[in-house]
């Protein structure tokens, strides 16, 4: 037996679908499976078929066969009143047609006698007789002690018997759950401890994140000797969330030496992290440990002559390990090296002090004005260009006129007249919109399709409007951040002015204008 080697349940489809503003269709659920079963994830919980008719329906027509991943079903110990056979919960996890069935149960005696309202000796027969009757309709069984770390503080001897009870019942993996996710490391490892002790099967761990521990509990517990963890790869859930497998994985890997997934896979954990996100509907966290946009990101003058000089200055690892790459921001904090590594990938100016020394000057005056290059890179090499003399603009504004109606009598109650100039050419075109902003994107690209076929391809994915300086109220300005893609690149442009049409058409027109660049 491999004693290095982890295996990773996401619940995701489960306890994912429990966070506040997630609701999954079945396709959703299907193309969630699909991309954590390609990633090499061990065991993916589907969810509770009990719970609903979608939970149900997946199931059923869970799609193409797995490659990785085996799909595992969930629900409840048999009610109080019931025997499993003539329980519909229970029946709802043999219909499922899993293989593996998670049961979850008890393990906390206050929960037992003002919960479930039963004896103590009944919530063991009937954690008992569940996992007995799965086995028997041929199922494979995980055991998830529910506030089992809880329970195990308050009356210790009573979480141990649930756990020797589901283990004598048949169970072949016992999960120890930090439900509630309030508890300190301290407890987690004794927890373990004492667990290990009184029974032979597998352990597991399932941390929420109520106080901000869920991954570090979870690393704590596999470091006294639990070898499966659950979590979520977005780190969404009920309340606070689940431990981040997004982070976990990683960790256990590349800093513990665990066996938890191939190497090639774990080149791709960045991507299949925005993947999820894009399809659960939620905002990628660019903070976040290996994954995060912002993890190898660097800023500081003396930071990224450091890093550019030696990665492991500032860097605990080399971001292509996770899938993720080293960004240079450019601000009124870089110096020459940052510049210089940032735009040498565009412009060969790696010996001209001058130059760098002109474009260097010319951004932080720029800054100063309320620009920000470090999220809007296109916008960044436009003005290199302009500042250098390189810049051959793709058209021409004559005149621009944006009108919008109030009350709203229609949907579109936008109006954008445009007057371009292309290769010598003037061109009169007008575009509705709901809203100015989205008149400005149809009448340009209306006006430069003509010109520009390939300008169809290109959409814009994300808009962003913050204001500056909000003691100045109405004539603040503002700070307009664009995200366009062709369907290949992605690719982020700037504008700044007090009019935030104005704002807009200068993010805008960059975003068109570095696509024909």
């Amino acid at each position: 037996m491999n004693d290095r080697k982890i295996t990773i349940l996401d619940t995701t489809l489960r306890d994912g679908a429990q966070s506040e503003g997630v609701n999954f269709s079945v396709e959703d659920k299907r193309q969630i499976l699909k991309e954590l079963d390609e990633f090499g994830i061990d065991f993916v919980e589907g969810g509770n078929p009990s719970s609903g008719a979608s939970d149900r329906e997946f199931f059923k027509s869970k799609g193409t066969a797995l490659k990785n991943a085996k799909l595992v079903s969930f629900g409840s110990t048999v009610r109080k009143d019931l025997t499993p056979d003539k329980d519909e919960n229970v029946k709802a996890l043999i219909n499922a047609n899993t293989e593996i069935v998670t049961v979850f149960g008890k393990a906390s005696k206050s929960h037992v006698l003002k919960i479930l309202e039963v004896t103590e000796e009944k919530n063991l027969e009937m954690i008992k007789s569940t996992i007995e009757y799965l086995i028997k309709c041929g199922k494979r069984v995980f055991f998830d002690a529910e506030h089992y770390f809880d329970g195990y503080a308050e009356d210790k001897d009573y979480a141990l018997k649930c756990i020797k009870c589901a283990e004598r019942a048949g169970a072949e993996l016992i999960v120890l759950c930090d439900t509630n996710g309030g508890s300190m490391e301290e407890i987690i490892r004794s927890g373990v401890k004492s667990a290990e002790r009184a029974i032979n099967v597998g352990l597991g761990i399932h941390c929420h994140n109520d106080c901000g521990l869920a991954v570090s509990n979870t690393l704590a517990a596999v470091d006294e000797g639990v070898r499966h963890v659950q979590g979520t790869f977005t780190g969404i859930g009920e309340r606070c969330g689940n431990a981040n497998l997004a982070v976990i994985i990683p960790n256990l890997q590349l800093k513990l030496n665990y066996d938890v997934i191939s190497p090639d896979k774990l080149s791709d954990i960045k991507r299949v992290y925005n993947t999820l996100c894009e399809l659960i509907n939620t905002d990628a966290d660019k903070s976040l440990a290996y994954v995060g946009s912002r993890a190898f990101a660097h800023k500081a003058g003396m930071h990224t002559a450091a890093v550019i000089k030696n990665s492991n200055s500032f860097e605990h690892i080399n971001p292509e390990v996770v899938g993720n790459e080293r960004r240079i921001l450019i601000s009124e904090l870089s110096g020459k090296s940052a510049l210089r590594y940032k735009i040498n990938k565009y412009f060969n100016i790696d010996k001209d002090g001058e130059k760098l020394e002109l474009i260097l000057n010319e951004l932080k005056q720029k800054e100063y004005g309320g620009y920000e290059y470090e999220g809007a890179d296109a916008s960044l090499i436009l003005e290199v260009k302009r500042i250098l003399g390189l810049y051959k603009p793709s058209f021409k504004l004559i005149s621009l006129k944006c009108i919008t109606e109030q009350p709203r009598r229609i949907r579109n109650n936008a109006t954008a007249v445009l007057n371009l100039e292309v290769d010598g050419k003037e061109t009169i075109n007008a575009a509705d919109g709901e809203g100015p902003v989205h008149a400005l994107d149809r009448v340009l690209r209306r006006a430069l399709k003509k010109f520009y076929p390939s300008i169809e391809k290109v959409h814009l994915v994300d808009y962003k409007v913050r204001v500056l300086n909000s003691e100045a109220n109405t004539a603040a300005k503002v700070r307009v951040l664009i995200t366009t893609t062709d369907g290949e690149k992605v690719w982020n442009t700037v504008g700044v002015s007090r009019d935030v049409i104005e704002a807009s058409w200068l993010a805008l027109t960059d975003s068109f204008e570095f696509c024909l660049q």
